[in-house]
């Protein structure tokens, strides 16, 4: 790689984690994957039930040996000394999930994982004693079950959170482990449920109520709130060893979606944008929240981004769908080529069966193909026969699911839409990508694919001091840097007849 100071980036989703270094070198960054490494839930007994857990050693022992390749690497380019080969770490994750440290500052047990039912009811719970348009008011948040919020009440009166001190955010908890500062992030605060979306504070309000409906005292345990582009501190040298004693951790936007939104390589602010991994997050950036009753019956969420912005989105389900089908064939012994399986449903007829990818019933791991073809079944729809053509029913519905999305975001925030950016894996699928601006009507620019990485790193070097500007200057960076990955999707003269096909979802 090119230029002098390295800056490292720790992304990591729910099925695998990486390391990915970065230099800028003039207008462009050029980045490497340094070090991958697995993810995803175990299940352990606790008392009387099997609990979806996190494995964060397994993950805080793969950023480290990342961080260390990338610094071995680094100071062998650059040829200088190894205190100067990295300018700066940035970690970034998934959201809504936790750690809960005693007072001693250790880890109470592994984080649970979000698709854990032990939420399942409490948002009922939670509504009885805060109305829901009262919560919505405050924290602009979209009704998820998994939200922190309602695992916190899920959790309330356990040995593990009777014994709490301090609740970090997954990010958070990791860079404590690096640096042992204890901070909450905005962006990641965001989706707890906790926080004042329009001050980016904590809801003191919110917070009184839980207290008091349910006897969970959570302010005390709530970290300060840093903004991203914050320098939080340092990394311990032990888990650096050689790289001196002074890289600084900054907090990026450490939810996923913040960062990955960052590097949206967009010229003009009207834009939707499409995050496509194994979630789907669908929506718009702005400058205000949109808290109006209708948002919230729309069920959207507001949250916050980089440099006071406000991503208005709704959580689609995603490529889960296909990643659980593709899991359920390989658990049966079957061989899956996924490049062969989207050539297939690319020629099967368009629109046979769609459903709506949000029921419920596709959230917890499981066979999904069988959980398709029931709710196909239910609704009327014509039932796929074939892998082929459960893809093509899972890829037509997600086409679907976005069309609804930013038509509605638009709609409830006055915010007029001329193109879609389709940023991480999911801009690889040429066939989603196709649908989708057929079904939007709109064009579709597809990449960068590791949009998340880069938007991490270009926040560390703006924070470090070697990139100026705002937004607008980061994504003429992830522009130029991205040209030749970018593609183009126009919708076609003649179109497909997507609001028929609306009408027969629920």
């Amino acid at each position: 790689m090119s230029g002098e100071r390295t800056y490292v980036a720790a992304d990591l989703g729910a099925s695998s984690g990486r390391v990915v270094a970065g230099r800028l070198d003039g207008d462009r960054l050029v980045t490497r994957e340094v070090h991958r490494f697995p993810n995803g839930g175990i299940r352990v007994r606790a008392g009387r039930r099997q609990v979806l857990h996190w494995d964060v050693l397994a993950l805080f022992e793969g950023i480290v040996t990342g961080l260390r390749a990338a610094a071995r690497e680094a100071a062998h380019e650059a040829g200088h000394e190894k205190e100067h080969s990295i300018a700066g770490v940035g970690i970034d994750s998934w959201a809504v999930d936790y750690g809960l440290l005693d007072a001693d500052g250790a880890l109470l047990g592994n984080p649970v994982n979000y698709r854990d039912p032990r939420t399942d009811g409490i948002a009922e719970q939670v509504f009885a004693h805060l109305p829901a348009a009262t919560l919505y008011a405050r924290n602009g948040l979209q009704v998820q079950p998994f939200n922190t919020i309602f695992q916190l009440v899920a959790a309330a009166g356990t040995a593990q959170t009777d014994a709490a001190r301090r609740l970090l955010l997954l990010p958070d908890l990791l860079g404590y482990w690096l640096t042992g500062a204890e901070v909450a992030e905005v962006t990641n605060a965001s989706t707890t449920g906790l926080l004042d979306v329009a001050s980016r504070t904590w809801a003191t309000d919110v917070l009184d109520g839980v207290r008091n409906a349910f006897g969970l005292d959570v302010a005390p345990l709530l970290p300060r709130l840093v903004e991203p582009g914050t320098v939080v501190g340092t990394v311990d040298p032990e888990q650096l060893p050689g790289a001196g004693d002074s890289v600084p951790l900054v907090a990026v936007g450490s939810h996923d979606t913040a960062s990955a939104v960052a590097a949206v390589p967009a010229g003009r602010p009207d834009f939707a944008y499409i995050s496509c991994g194994t979630w789907s997050l669908v929506g718009l950036e702005l400058d205000h929240p949109v808290l109006t009753e209708a948002s919230r019956a729309a069920n959207f969420t507001n949250e916050l981004g980089i440099d006071g912005t406000v991503r208005y989105l709704r959580n689609v389900m995603g490529l889960w769908l296909l990643q659980e089908s593709i899991r359920t064939w390989e658990d049966a012994g079957e061989q899956v080529d996924l490049a062969s399986l989207l050539a297939a449903a690319a020629d099967v007829p368009p629109l046979g069966c769609v459903v709506d990818v949000d029921d419920p019933v596709f959230f917890p791991p499981g066979d999904m193909p069988a959980r398709i073809a029931e709710v196909a079944r239910a609704a009327g729809e014509p039932v796929p026969q074939s892998r082929a053509e459960l893809v093509r029913c899972i890829l037509d519905s997600l086409a679907l699911a976005y069309r609804r999305a930013i038509r509605r975001a638009a709609e409830l925030s006055g915010h007029d839409v001329s193109v879609v950016h389709v940023v991480g894996g999911g801009g690889r699928n040429d066939l989603l990508c196709r649908l989708t601006a057929d079904a939007t009507g709109l064009p579709v620019v597809a990449g960068p694919a590791e949009g998340t990485a880069i938007g991490n790193l270009l926040v560390q070097a703006r924070a470090l001091g070697d990139l100026d500007g705002g937004l607008p200057r980061i994504r003429e960076v992830v522009a130029a840097s991205v040209a030749d990955e970018l593609r183009r999707y126009d919708p076609p003269a003649s179109r497909l007849d997507w609001d028929a096909a609306e009408a027969r979802l629920p």
